[in-house]
């Protein structure tokens, strides 16, 4: 099944508030040291978050499920699983 950009847009946006509700449900400076777990995950979360919202900007620019590094489409099945994927699996290998 495809992502059309309705589907897209909504998985986003969803996916977003949700990471969100995570970051602020852990937003207690006292829990957290600048190096303990809590710290990292905040991290890893924003950076996801950092990722959805380009996902968003791709996609009200028309260039959403498209490769950033190849620029051939991300199969769909990608994109159901990771929405706010910018790259098909080859050039993500290849960049990490």
């Amino acid at each position: 099944m495809k992502l059309n950009a309705l589907d897209a847009r909504q998985r986003l946006e969803h996916d977003h508030a949700t990471r969100t509700a995570q970051l602020a449900a852990m937003d207690d400076p006292a829990d957290r040291t600048a190096d303990g777990p809590a710290a990292r995950q905040a991290h890893t979360i924003r950076g996801v978050l950092k990722e959805i919202e380009q996902a968003l900007d791709r996609l009200a620019e028309g260039t959403y499920g498209n490769c950033q590094g190849c620029a051939k489409p991300i199969p769909a099945e990608r994109l159901e699983i990771l929405p706010y994927a910018s790259r098909c699996v080859g050039c993500q290998s290849r960049a990490v």
